[in-house]
């Protein structure tokens, strides 16, 4: 059960980063993609900042659009680059 809570957290953390960043989702796939490596990346930052959004489907919802969103900005700042 934890595995599918963090797919659909994944799913909808890329979707949303990919509407606030590009205004559009990536599909499916490109959306949980996105939002696994943005946990991952959010996760670390966090970490190495020593914050703490919150504990929860919430804080962990949070944590993976943040880092989904700096994962694609990156990846447009190298695009452009």
């Amino acid at each position: 059960m934890n595995f599918l809570l963090f797919l659909l957290i994944g799913a909808l953390a890329g979707w949303i980063a990919g509407k606030l960043i590009r205004g559009g989702g990536f599909g499916l796939i490109g959306n949980l993609v996105v939002g696994i490596v943005g946990a991952v990346i959010g996760g670390h930052l966090f970490g190495y900042l020593g914050l703490q959004v919150g504990a929860g489907i919430i804080g962990s919802l949070i944590t993976s659009v943040i880092g989904a969103l700096v994962l694609l900005f990156l990846v447009g700042l190298l695009k452009r680059g």
